[in-house]
């Protein structure tokens, strides 16, 4: 393809609304049906059949709790509560699709890496290769209390923590079994060959691990890594690991500041910048004329719950704003949660002050991102200028009100990104990782998580 790929993710979550707040109101919305293995059956139909590279699974191990000190505003107005494993409606999705990939969250945070290592390992065999994870690092305080721990992990903390469990499952999948491990020898009645699997004998700060990995190589061996923070420390982590990395800007100049900080880390890490393919979030709102789709843009925002909405920002944050007047502007605070997003709000953007009013408006169709209106040229034309002015590879196409969001973009939008030679008109690979990026199943060579590997790597 002459012009720069578009990489396209479908954003969901295991839950009602996700991140349009209110919208659930909405009588064209079913999202309240995502406890039916039906509504994720049609789902993965519609993004495959529209040439969508993965659906985006995002996940919360706790309440947001922030707003006005309690989970009230979160848990009435349906914001991310209540919430769902988001890796068990997987196999159904793959069930029905050939292609479509899986980017799913898990927190490293809140769940023992020797345990995970093999469920996602499991998933990539289910799926025959087509699993992304998300890494996380858990931003609420409501998780880590839950899960048993006394206050919550410190922000760069968090990241220590992460880089020892990346260690920890880089050892299990990439350098517990060889190649030529399984033998399924019925003759013999040697199934795997037992020199061929090794202890990993880790022994580290936060973990210590000495046997061997519990399942066989899986297609992809590592998933496909996604990370969604782009603060300081999150950024570092990124550049270390990370084969695409998720921002929330709520405007173009917000994302194009977020990108050159990632770009210019990779570059002092030794990675290539292009090779870390960076996606940023859009709420597409469609319309067959562009007054059609102002129209609809309107009866959307009449859905927008504030305190839903002030209540996700309180739990991206830390930060409260109940005691907030609604035309107060919001100044930057160093805490715990999501630091990147506090920042895309205060100061990536400088030319831009954000009142709590404007927030909420924002947050309520489009989330930790940004709405697009307008006909499918209209929106085409949007993405590709986050894609030239901001530097983008990508979006998380976010829900307004699903399915239908996600069946329109399908529908209207990527036939015209395809006749602009920037999506695919069919699928390049078989699973996630050579689908994205053409170079094979598993990790490239000068990955870090190919040094544990057993077998020589080619240069």
């Amino acid at each position: 393809m002459g012009k720069k790929r578009i990489y396209l993710n479908a954003f969901e979550m295991n839950c009602v609304g996700h991140q349009s707040p209110g919208l659930w109101t909405h009588p064209e919305d079913r999202s309240h049906q995502y406890k039916d293995s039906e509504y994720w059956i049609e789902l993965a139909r519609i993004l495959e059949k529209g040439r969508f590279d993965a659906v985006f699974l995002a996940d919360v191990l706790g309440t947001y709790d922030v707003y006005n000190g309690s989970r009230d505003a979160a848990i009435r107005q349906g914001a991310q509560s209540p919430v769902n494993d988001p890796l068990l409606v997987v196999p159904l999705m793959s069930a029905v699709t050939k292609h479509l990939g899986f980017g799913v969250t898990a927190s490293v945070s809140h769940e023992h890496p020797y345990t995970f290592a093999r469920r996602m390992s499991t998933l990539d065999h289910l799926t025959k290769g087509r699993v992304g994870w998300n890494i996380v690092t858990s931003y609420l305080k409501s998780a880590a209390l839950n899960i048993g721990q006394e206050k919550q992990i410190s922000h760069d903390e968090r990241y220590d923590i992460a880089s020892e469990y990346l260690d920890v499952c880089y050892k299990l999948w990439e350098g517990s079994w060889e190649d030529d491990a399984v033998k399924v020898d019925k003759e013999n009645g040697i199934y795997t060959d037992p020199k061929k699997v090794h202890d990993i004998n880790h022994e580290g700060k936060y973990y210590k691990i000495p046997g061997a990995h519990l399942s066989e190589p899986s297609p992809q061996r590592t998933p496909v890594l996604f990370q969604a923070g782009a603060s300081k420390k999150g950024r570092s982590f990124a550049v270390g690991n990370a084969e695409l990395v998720f921002i929330g800007a709520p405007t173009i100049n917000a994302a194009k500041h977020t990108v050159k900080k990632l770009r210019e880390d990779a570059a002092k890490a030794g990675r290539n910048p292009d090779e870390i393919k960076i996606l940023t979030m859009v709420t597409p709102v469609i319309g067959r004329t562009e007054e059609e789709a102002l129209a609809k843009y309107k009866e959307y925002q009449k859905h927008i719950s504030y305190e839903g909405a002030l209540a996700l920002f309180g739990g991206w944050t830390g930060v409260d704003l109940a005691g907030y007047d609604l035309n107060e502007s919001l100044e930057y605070v160093e805490n715990n949660a999501i630091r990147s997003t506090l920042e895309s709000f205060t100061k990536t953007d400088p030319d831009k002050k954000w009142t709590v009013e404007e927030i909420a408006k924002s947050i309520g169709v489009g989330g930790m991102g940004t709405a697009v209106v307008g006909t499918p040229e209209q929106i085409a034309d949007s993405l590709e200028e986050w894609i030239e002015e901001a530097g983008v590879d990508g979006f998380n196409i976010a829900y307004a009100i699903s399915p239908g969001t996600f069946k329109d973009f399908a529908e209207y939008v990527v036939p015209v990104l395809q006749e602009r030679g920037r999506v695919p008109k069919e699928y390049e690979g078989t699973t996630l990782r050579d689908n994205l990026f053409a170079k094979g199943d598993q990790l490239p060579a000068h990955h870090p998580g190919k040094k544990y590997s057993k077998v020589k790597q080619p240069i």
